[in-house]
């Protein structure tokens, strides 16, 4: 197998052919087969694996074609990895964390892969791309494969192809795959339906800790870890700890894993890391043992299935010539305040149901 060491997974669509759409060869490189692209992921080549994501990643129609055939064949390699979800407020230092994390599970000779959500630009369709060059050491790790995607608008603080990506991630032999979100206010529903073990980080001192929790989110996550929690902050981070705690008693949904997993964490100086880690492993370990897993990741299936049908229904009606042009009506008289959104959308639907099937 041709060395990769070192390649760090490059997004097709922010890269050299995000407008032109163009295949997802670069120069001088001729375009895969169906077979060679499963054979190269199967293999553990990091360099197909790349090209394998850039091709789930596009959007024209014969790239889909070919990524469905490809992910049809991979499909039975995959669900092997321990895939955890991580979120927190943008400066928490997520990317800070998966590198200390993920270079100690290298060590142990763990294969790590990370995908990472980069926020896109609402005005250019860009996204800054920077986890290439935040995780230095895993970039180079050979034990690891780290991936920046753009968001490019996707809901729920992940890209709309990451389910692929981890499954090809899965495919290709890593052990954990760590899927960071965006962390921009976004729902968080999209990850927690993807994941095993999902896990939000938290600053210290940032004002009354209290207010900061989400009701939705704590109903989602599995822990709660105040970062960087070392040196004048390690005081801060210890009290927000009891004051999460504390709300979480009350506030935590109720069932076999129960109230989230509060504890203070620094990337900085490794504290707590590695009993984070064994936390996860644990929990995931007797998901695994007691059928919990199984049961979870079937559900999250059809919660992929019920997303994939809404995101095709509203292309297709968005992209049909007769709605498109009573919308543009309708929606100037909203604007203008002479007819109310309810009434519009009644319209556009009733338009919708009289249209050949």
């Amino acid at each position: 197998m041709t060395s990769t060491k070192g390649i760090v997974g490059r997004p097709f669509e922010a890269t050299e052919a995000a407008s032109s759409n163009e295949p997802p060869a670069a120069p001088g490189r001729s375009h895969l087969t169906t077979e060679q692209y499963v054979r190269g992921v199967l293999e553990g080549d990091r360099a197909i694996l790349a090209r394998t994501i850039s091709l789930v990643e596009s959007t024209k129609a014969t790239h889909r074609a070919l990524a469905d055939a490809v992910l049809g064949q991979l499909l039975p390699k995959t669900g092997g990895a321990a895939r955890v979800g991580i979120t927190g407020v943008p400066g928490v230092g997520k990317s800070t964390f998966i590198e200390a994390l993920g270079t100690r599970l290298t060590a142990r000779g763990k294969r790590v892969a990370v995908l990472a959500v980069d926020p896109s630009s609402s005005v250019s369709g860009g996204s800054i791309l920077g986890d290439k060059t935040r995780m230095l050491r895993l970039g180079v790790d050979p034990n690891a494969f780290v991936r920046p995607s753009p968001a490019a608008g996707a809901m729920g603080g992940v890209a709309s192809r990451t389910r692929e990506s981890m499954l090809l991630c899965e495919a290709a032999g890593f052990d954990v795959v760590l899927i960071e979100t965006v962390g921009v206010g976004q729902t968080e529903t999209a990850v927690a339906e993807m994941v095993d073990f999902f896990l939000a980080l938290m600053l210290p001192g940032a004002g009354d800790e209290l207010q900061g929790i989400k009701r939705g989110l704590v109903e989602l996550v599995d822990m709660i870890a105040i970062h960087k929690a070392d040196g004048d902050n390690r005081a801060a981070a210890e009290l927000a700890a009891r004051q999460y705690a504390n709300a979480l008693h009350y506030l935590a949904r109720r069932g076999p894993e129960g109230a989230p997993t509060v504890m203070t964490c620094s990337s900085q100086t490794g504290a707590g890391i590695e009993e984070l880690w064994a936390i996860i492993d644990e929990r995931w370990s007797a998901m695994r043992t007691n059928g919990v897993l199984a049961e979870r990741r079937r559900q999250q299936n059809e919660s992929w299935l019920n997303a994939l049908v809404r995101a095709g229904i509203e292309r297709r009606f968005i992209a049909n010539p007769a709605i498109s042009a009573l919308r543009v009506e309708l929606l100037e008289a909203v604007r203008e305040g002479a007819l109310t959104p309810v009434a519009a959308a009644d319209r556009l639907l009733r338009m919708w149901d009289q249209q050949p099937k």
